[in-house]
């Protein structure tokens, strides 16, 4: 359980972050709501949370920005008191060869997946170390490990993500702050929305059992990496792809 911990989820608007924030929640947590652009869909997980009995705010912003990521950790402190977990949910993807993908497009992946990543484990490390505990859960993707085609630079930002993890679960460690990853094959979220059902059925016989993933199992191994019952899990990024790899 998770009652009373403080737990920022990025990209908590939808999919799998609704789903962690829901979760969480319903777990004891008080969740900070984080989200780019789109207030309605936030709104919807934050009701979600509120029709449970569950304490959230709303936090707007690009964790690719710094400043931004600052802010949102000084949000939870502010008005929560602390924070006790970090989620790493928010990414985007573009899919496409390689060859007809343009500068700004990559920037932009890397700025959300990879940078978002980054800015927001500096400014919470900072808050973490001073109290000695803390819990980060980074969502990866099972194609930072193997890669995928026609999704290079989204693999690219993917795979850095689970170096990442792994190199500053071993440096915060010893501070008391467990570092960890999620990496989901494919779930059955928005991102996936691009696939006709021709190209779904195809993705799903290629999984041995049989389904895409559910948010909700994904949000319920995030949830037990954030709580104290994984004390001794750090440094691990951990596959849930149904047996695809």
């Amino acid at each position: 359980m998770l009652y009373g911990k403080r737990a920022l989820i990025t990209g908590a608007s939808r999919g799998i972050g609704r789903a962690i924030a829901i979760e969480m929640a319903k777990q004891g947590a008080l969740v900070g709501l984080n989200y780019k652009n789109n207030l309605e869909e936030a709104e919807k997980t934050y009701e979600a949370i509120r029709k449970q009995g569950g304490q959230a705010i709303l936090l707007p912003g690009d964790v690719g920005d710094y400043s931004t990521a600052n802010f949102l950790i000084d949000s939870m402190v502010q008005q929560f008191g602390g924070l006790e977990v970090l989620i790493n949910n928010a990414g985007i993807s573009s899919i496409g060869l390689f060859m007809d993908m343009e500068e700004e497009q990559w920037n932009k992946v890397f700025s959300t997946n990879m940078k978002g990543v980054i800015n927001t484990c500096h400014a919470a490390a900072k808050f973490m170390i001073s109290k000695k505990q803390g819990s980060i859960v980074n969502i990866s993707s099972i194609w930072g490990s193997c890669g995928a085609s026609c999704e290079t630079i989204y693999s690219a930002a993917k795979g850095a993500v689970n170096s990442f993890t792994k190199a500053l679960g071993k440096e915060l460690g010893g501070c008391g702050i467990r570092v960890n990853a999620i990496a989901p094959g494919v779930v059955d979220t928005d991102m996936n929305a691009c696939f006709n059902e021709e190209e779904k059925s195809d993705i799903i016989a290629s999984i041995p059992l049989g389904r895409m993933g559910h948010p909700e199992e994904i949000a319920k191994l995030a949830a037990f990496l954030a709580s104290d019952d994984s004390s001794y899990i750090n440094a691990q990024v951990i596959t849930v792809d149904g047996g695809l790899l």
